[in-house]
């Protein structure tokens, strides 16, 4: 699926984000905040001084990362009106929101809340713009837990690069309940995406949160290294969506953490629908007592993509539990790879913690690796891990059939049977019914008997 771009395009004032000249000129625009400068000089360094991952490497067993080629990919240009304005028209995956921002090539061409919610202390900015007006506030929270699960690289390139993405702070007591919305699309070819986002909330809140990851065009190669990060306060809730649908000439990263504190619950779901290569990091952090963190994953593999998913559930807490349950349905040559790890201190004592990974092939030439793991010092504790593989019910299809469904609906219908339990968990009805949309279009003619 190589994608040759334009040759008319200007490629020689267009250097590529591995060069000097590219990164100086990145880190002019920070000039009014000079911490953002040290910072990011830190970690342009840091990249340079690690090396590429290999497939040797424990924690990318499975994976061949030796065909990710990072050369190619430029720093992008503001889009033009049409683009801005075509960008705008497809971003409607929710009709009602509290806040909404639309990215294009990492320039924000859209940026809409509420005069009440900026009356209750709501923070909802593009990073390049909370840098100068919340240094003191971002300092705090802003690259300040930095575990990766391999993927330490990328996030430093990602550090290196990144200027625009969302930063929501909920202050204490403030509860919404319309979602705020990001989208994040790419349009260019051999354009290099950055997207961050930064969830901070105060004690007794309620928020939620959705990132739509897209491709303007199914053609042109494209590379993402995305970064979100939750700071979930004392009694806060917190739930954040997630749709990952780049088009397949695009290799993406996703690189996530969350910090739980006391009696907090935090929900996050991801729907994983796009890229030629995508890994996802997942690391969750309770850090008090009594939060309840859970984490769904949906994902749809096809042609020869790549998903590749790694987690690790940390418990540094008592009395906390956390869920994970990872779902992926497989068609033609596409692998999907589950590393997790649920790790529990000492001082954990009746921790609940669960991890499950489950894939339904397709094909007979689909693979799934599984690599569950526990590490448990605590001797009060309930925690299991599981992975199962296997096909569609043979008998569940002929039951279906005897009763006149066509073979390749019934299949489609069994398939979302078995997305169903992640879906129905949606709290946003325009969300829901536009998943099981994007869904079922990468299911079109892809069945076989």
């Amino acid at each position: 699926m190589t994608q040759i771009c334009d040759p008319k395009k200007e490629a020689s004032l267009r250097k590529s984000i591995l060069t000097e000249e590219t990164f100086n000129n990145h880190i002019k625009q920070f000039s009014s905040s000079p911490w953002i400068q040290e910072l990011k000089i830190e970690y342009w360094e840091k990249f340079k001084s690690l090396k590429m991952p290999k497939r040797t490497d424990e924690e990318w067993r499975f994976s061949n990362p030796s065909d990710i080629f990072l050369e190619p990919f430029i720093k992008t240009r503001e889009p033009v009106d049409s683009v801005k304005e075509k960008t705008i028209s497809e971003s409607k995956m929710i009709s009602e929101y509290s806040g909404r921002m639309i990215f294009t090539d990492n320039f924000m061409i859209d940026y809409q809340l509420s005069d009440e919610l900026k009356a209750k202390g709501v923070i909802w900015e593009s990073l390049n713009i909370a840098f100068e007006r919340y240094p003191d506030l971002l300092k705090n929270y802003f690259l300040n837990d930095r575990s990766t699960l391999g993927g330490d690289k990328f996030l430093a390139l990602h550090a290196s690069y990144c200027e625009t993405g969302v930063f929501l702070y909920i202050p204490k007591g403030v509860e919404i309940e319309k979602p705020f919305i990001a989208y994040h699309w790419a349009h260019e070819c051999e354009t290099a995406l950055f997207p961050h986002t930064l969830i901070v909330t105060e004690d007794n809140t309620l928020v939620n949160h959705v990132d739509i990851y897209q491709s303007l065009k199914p053609e042109g190669d494209a590379f993402s290294c995305g970064l979100e990060t939750i700071y979930a306060g004392a009694n806060s809730k917190v739930f954040r969506k997630s749709i990952q649908n780049w088009n397949e000439h695009t290799t993406s990263f996703q690189i996530g953490e969350t910090i739980a504190k006391r009696d907090c619950s935090v929900k996050n779901i991801s729907v994983n629908l796009g890229s030629k290569k995508a890994r996802f990091e997942n690391c969750i952090k309770i850090i008090e007592p009594g939060a309840d963190v859970k984490t769904y994953s949906l994902t749809v593999a096809e042609e020869k993509q790549e998903f590749d998913q790694r987690t690790h559930q940390y418990h540094l807490a008592p009395n906390a539990t956390s869920e994970f349950l990872y779902k992926n349905a497989l068609l033609d040559k596409s692998h999907t790879i589950f590393s997790g790890m649920i790790e529990v201190d000492k001082c954990a004592q009746q921790t609940d913690a669960y991890q499950t990974n489950r894939n339904l092939l397709l094909s007979p030439l689909a693979t799934a690796d599984s690599l569950p793991g526990l590490e448990i010092e605590a001797n009060d504790v309930k925690c299991s891990h599981g992975a199962t593989t296997g096909q569609i019910d043979s008998e569940e299809l002929f039951y279906m059939k005897a009763r006149g469904i066509q073979e390749r609906q019934a299949k489609q219908l069994l398939v979302f049977g078995f997305f169903e339990e992640i879906i129905e968990k949606i709290d946003n009805e325009d969300l829901r019914e536009n998943i099981r949309r994007v869904i079922n279009l990468k299911f079109e003619d892809k069945i076989t008997k």
